[in-house]
């Protein structure tokens, strides 16, 4: 596996002690409290276990209030650590990143063709998070979602109701509707998953929405991520179960 993201130096594993709020997590680094920055706003459902070991990088802007960012978090018994579980990845800007850094590293083969990668352009009334150019070639625009959940083998999006993210399918349908291809790039930051689909026992809306999409011709790429101490590396696209 190649890692198309490693980790800052400096990352340390900590223990987890509970969640306060959206963006804070209390955490035990070397025995001593202290209090990390998270940027995940869904519920992170079944990964916030009391004692779990956490993976947390230090923050890049020396001026920042919290010292730590929570980057991935153990699943599995806590007094095994680092044996019987893995990795999750919660850290929702990954995706984004890993977006960029994959198709630089010409990892994705459905956006062969392409030889320009922009970020965060504005389409309508929403930002997405890539756009893909090349020659002859119709732009591609591209919105990154972070996938942490899982049941029966099946990753699943979302983990909270998602109301900005029944909008971007909404832009994304319009996109196509003009011509130009628009997709989904679902990065799975857990690897307990074969294939993908729609979380509906947790936003309705939004998986009848992505299958609205898939059927007016939105594209969606589901991958798998590779997670370690060191860094994340990408898998090839797996099965997205309508």
């Amino acid at each position: 596996m190649s890692i198309l993201l490693p980790f800052p130096s400096g990352c340390v594993v900590g223990r987890l002690i509970r969640r306060e709020k959206r963006f804070f997590v209390h955490v035990l680094i070397d025995g001593k409290p202290d209090v990390a920055h998270t940027n995940n706003t869904g519920s992170m459902i079944g990964l916030l276990r009391p004692g779990a070991p956490v993976l947390l990088s230090p923050a890049q802007n020396p001026e920042r209030k919290l010292r730590w960012t929570l980057e991935l978090v153990w699943c599995g018994d806590p007094a095994a650590y680092p044996r019987g579980g893995f990795w999750a990845g919660v850290n929702t800007s990954t995706p984004n990143r890993m977006l960029e850094a994959a198709f630089r590293a010409g990892k994705l083969p459905w956006a062969e063709g392409y030889t320009s990668f922009a970020r965060e352009k504005v389409r309508g009334e929403s930002r997405l998070d890539g756009l893909l150019e090349g020659p002859g070639m119709p732009r591609l625009w591209v919105e990154c979602k972070n996938v942490t959940m899982s049941e029966d083998d099946v990753a699943l999006f979302p983990d909270a109701v998602s109301e900005r993210g029944l909008k971007h399918l909404g832009t994304l349908k319009g996109i196509v509707a003009t011509g130009e291809r628009a997709a989904m790039f679902y990065c799975i930051q857990r690897p307990d998953a074969c294939c993908f689909g729609p979380a509906d026992m947790i936003d309705p809306a939004y998986a009848v929405g992505l299958r609205d999409a898939v059927a007016h011709g939105v594209e969606v790429y589901p991958h798998l991520a590779v997670l370690t101490v060191e860094g994340i590396g990408l898998e090839a696209e797996c099965l997205f179960m309508v």
